[in-house]
């Protein structure tokens, strides 16, 4: 226990301290903000500070905090540690910085940050990722709630030649939709906030759980070290991925930057809603090595069945089922967006213009079929859901690095240190890199290849924005 409490204290203290910091070192001030100046009542609307916060919490928060974190336990209590020390120093900073920058660029989307801060040829790049990525948070997050649907509620297995699972799927795609086509401020703005208090209130009673119900909680000893192997670096960050740091994130920033009508607000949506995010993945590490050690878990092998199974654990089936529908729309709401932002992209890049109705009718459309068919290819495979979310967690991990790398663009250009943006850029671009020279799926290097080379890129990216900020001041 004294492990998890410490780790609490890091995140609390630590991310308010740091928090305050990163608004100074930025220079957040009073100038007007896009939702003030190009309000359209459909993407840019002023929203009060509180609701964005939960909007926004929503938004990044899915079930990734979770089912992260739940996998990210089997590598032992020093989870306590790197996931509140990464979401301070490199989480929250992420999304703060991307939310501020669009901030200041009239609200611009990841897509377009890119072009203006990196160049034309890496945004070409960034556009196709960009895209995949968010076809994959889209599968990844009706998966999880169409299954967590049929296996609590209606007490069958989520196969795929189940009518349920289908039913459930079909459901969640339809409140896409309406989710991607209508105002911001008539269904996210009005819906998200009351999810949102629910979420928190939940999460709460979770951590209650942990001290009333005496779960054991390993501490962390030198003889207990287990997470400390060779591939503990790259295969724990992509694991727990959304409890520490996402790429994704910076998504959502930059939509619900064109809702934020103040700059001196941006320290409470962007960096402190991480940190909630971060106590979010704390809770749930520490519940399933909890659970796991007092009661046992037959299903350890699968996320979305593990989670239900520590649920009806400490609450029971019955009242277990109120925190459950709080699992199934948590990350309905974040695919929610997801569309919703990958139909902006894809109309800015194919020139669709608002009033282009049969346009956004067709881009929808395709949006999705293409989501729909990849949801099917990857639902006949035997483990589905590890399948999506690898992909899904190793990329969001590469969309970090972009984002990070935007960021220290901009400190460059604003002439402010690059060194809080440029290490943490590095040390994730150390991460997926290693992870994917390693892969069998990627090129199947051995981990002291791997690290050489990822080491190399490292280095190459701290010192080409050094070499940058070196040229800007001579």
């Amino acid at each position: 226990m004294t492990t998890f409490l410490i780790g609490l204290g890091i995140l609390i203290i630590g991310g308010a301290l740091y928090g305050r910091f990163m608004e100074r070192f930025f220079g957040a001030d009073d100038r007007p903000t896009p939702a003030v100046v190009k309000k359209d009542g459909v993407d840019f609307v002023p929203m009060p500070t509180w609701k964005n916060c939960l909007i926004h919490l929503l938004n990044i928060a899915g079930t990734g905090p979770v089912l992260g974190p739940i996998q990210g336990i089997l590598f032992g209590p020093i989870v306590f540690i790197t996931i509140p020390l990464g979401c301070v120093l490199a989480g929250a900073v992420h999304d703060f910085m991307i939310g501020m920058i669009s901030l200041r660029n009239d609200g611009a989307q990841m897509q377009e940050l890119v072009r203006r801060y990196l160049g034309k040829q890496v945004a070409y790049l960034f556009n196709v990722f960009i895209c995949v990525m968010a076809l994959l948070v889209v599968v990844a997050f009706t998966y999880s709630p169409g299954d967590i649907f049929v296996i609590s509620f209606m007490k069958q297995e989520a196969t795929v030649t189940n009518y349920w699972t289908w039913v459930a799927y079909g459901v969640v795609f339809v409140y896409y939709l309406l989710a991607t086509y209508m105002p911001i401020d008539k269904l996210i703005g009005r819906v998200y906030p009351v999810i949102g208090s629910l979420f928190i209130v939940s999460a709460v009673i979770i951590f209650a759980l942990i001290f009333t119900r005496r779960l054991p909680l390993e501490n962390l000893t030198w003889d207990n070290w287990r997470g400390l192997k060779p591939n503990m670096i790259p295969l724990f960050f992509v694991t727990v991925a959304c409890g520490i740091a996402s790429g994704f994130h910076s998504t959502q920033a930059t939509l619900i930057a064109r809702s934020v009508t103040h700059e001196k607000c941006g320290r409470k949506i962007f960096f402190n809603m991480m940190l909630v995010e971060g106590f979010i993945a704390m809770i749930w590490a520490a519940v399933t090595m909890g659970v796991m050690g007092k009661y046992g878990l037959s299903n350890a092998a699968n996320a979305n069945a593990t989670l239900v199974e520590i649920v009806n654990t400490l609450l029971g089936s019955k009242a277990g089922v109120i925190v459950m529908a709080g699992f199934i729309v948590l990350p309905i709401t974040t695919g929610g967006t997801t569309m919703r932002i990958l139909r902006i992209m894809l109309g800015e890049l194919l020139r669709i213009g608002k009033d282009n109705k049969l346009g956004k009718i067709i881009l929808g459309a395709a949006i999705v079929v293409s989501s729909l068919a990849l949801l099917l290819l990857v639902k006949f495979q035997p483990n589905g859901f590890a399948v999506i979310w690898r992909y899904f967690a190793w990329s969001n991990q590469v969309l970090v690095v972009f984002t990070l790398a935007v960021a220290t663009a901009w400190c460059v250009q604003n002439n402010r240190s690059v060194a809080l943006t440029v290490i943490p850029g590095a040390f994730y671009l150390f991460v997926v890199s290693s992870f994917i020279l390693n892969a069998k799926v990627g090129f199947n290097l051995s981990w002291n290849v791997s690290y050489l080379i990822s080491g190399l890129l490292s280095l190459a990216f701290i010192g080409f924005f050094c070499w940058k900020k070196y040229l800007t001041k001579n």
